[in-house]
């Protein structure tokens, strides 16, 4: 699935138009992505969390050549299936 067809799916499900629930689903997209950029947590009961986890620095190996790289300290998004989807798959 991908946006669009994220976008059909809420639009069908909550009897909206195809521009409404691509606000919607634009302002869902953009309230996780600030929340996280301020090192906060999403935490969605029964479907999951969304959290920032801190990457250290480090070197690794071109693997090409074998040259080491240094690779900078990053912060990079994570999720946490909560219970109710992991129910819902099993």
């Amino acid at each position: 699935m991908n946006k669009n067809d994220l976008v059909a799916h809420v639009a069908d499900s909550a009897g909206l138009s195809k521009g409404d629930a691509t606000k919607a689903v634009d302002a869902v997209f953009d309230g996780i992505t600030g929340t996280l950029q301020r090192g906060d947590e999403v935490r969605l009961v029964g479907f999951g969390t969304f959290s920032v986890a801190d990457r250290a620095a480090s070197e690794g190996r071109n693997p090409r050549t074998g040259e080491k790289i240094d690779i900078p300290a990053s912060r990079q998004p994570k999720f946490k299936a909560g219970k109710g989807l992991k129910d819902a798959l099993n």
